[in-house]
């Protein structure tokens, strides 16, 4: 998916929707399910997009449309890769590692999962873990 962005400051909604292909009415969802994407506002109300918000929401489509993310997946994503809710990325390379055990870990990580999975199972049975 190799969308060329106009050099440009700011961009319409109906710019950024025949840009990326996706309608109006979904960029303002996308704008309620990803604090990442917020259009500056004009003096008539009018949404103004950012170069970096237009990059943002072709990597949704590609989340959601081409890998078949979900929302709360595609956020996690994105959670995970670093960006953040001004859309810039942050430093996350200790989540990293966290999120990431080493072999010396990995029976503690893989019993906590176990653990989670049970008590997933439990509430999806209607009981509370």
């Amino acid at each position: 998916m190799n969308v060329e962005i106009p050099d440009k400051l700011y961009f319409k909604i109906g710019e950024v929707s025949k840009l990326t292909g996706i309608p109006p009415h979904v960029l303002r969802y996308w704008e309620s399910e990803f604090p990442a994407i917020h259009p500056k506002r004009a003096n008539s109300k009018q949404r103004l997009y950012r170069h970096s918000d237009v990059e943002l929401i072709l990597k949704l489509k590609e989340l959601l449309h081409e890998r078949r993310y979900t929302i709360a997946g595609a956020r996690k994503f994105l959670s995970d890769e670093g960006v953040s809710h001004n859309g810039g990325h942050e430093d996350h390379h200790v989540e990293h590692q966290a999120q990431h055990p080493g072999p010396d870990n990995l029976p503690a990580t893989l019993s906590r999962i176990k653990k989670e999975l049970r008590d997933l199972q439990r509430l999806l049975r209607g009981r509370r873990p």
